[in-house]
């Protein structure tokens, strides 16, 4: 495996399906860019004439559409910029930080990460979208799922504030997790 060496920049993105690496070598004496998503080369562009640019590919499971922005700042120095479904990728996580809820949690010795997207209630578990049973009760709603022969459940309730909107919990084995900040 040859050595990244015009290496210019990495990324960590959360999507629903896991944390993935984004990895851009950027040869400005070559021309040369190659876009490596999870240590899986994506896309590879040899002596580009044009330095500046954009180069376009998928995350994921999703397939989450992503975008390296290449601009020239002054002389032979160049920023890269990563978008993630057309917003940069800071505008992107401060809007998933309000449409999913993340928690980590640790059964068995096994690490799980489990993501909820509040705008269709799918539930995430390490990179695989869960079978899931919805029920109304008598405060909201539970959405109920099975992670390592434990039962979990997400509950839905108002939090009687506007503001606020639905506070949704996670418990496993009638055990409340507390929820991640990534």
């Amino acid at each position: 495996l040859e050595k990244m060496t015009d290496l210019v920049a990495v990324w960590e993105v959360a999507l629903s399906d896991g944390v993935h690496k984004i990895e851009f070598e950027h040869g400005t004496t070559s021309g040369k860019r190659v876009v490596y998503v999870d240590g899986k080369e994506e896309i590879r562009r040899e002596w580009m004439f044009k330095l500046v640019g954009k180069e376009t590919f998928t995350v994921g499971a999703t397939k989450t559409k992503a975008a390296i922005n290449i601009d020239a700042v002054g002389g032979f120095a160049y920023e890269y910029t990563l978008e993630i479904n057309g917003k940069s990728l800071k505008k992107y996580l401060e809007n998933r930080l309000k449409t999913t809820n993340t928690w980590i949690l640790n059964l068995g010795g096994t690490d799980y990460r489990i993501v909820l997207e509040k705008d269709t209630m799918d539930v995430w578990c390490n990179g695989q979208k869960m079978e899931t049973a919805g029920e109304f009760v008598e405060d909201g709603t539970e959405t109920h799922f099975t992670v390592a022969d434990h039962s979990c459940c997400i509950k839905a309730v108002s939090s009687g504030k506007r503001k606020e909107g639905i506070i949704h919990t996670l418990i496993v084995d009638n055990r409340e997790i507390p929820e991640a900040v990534e």
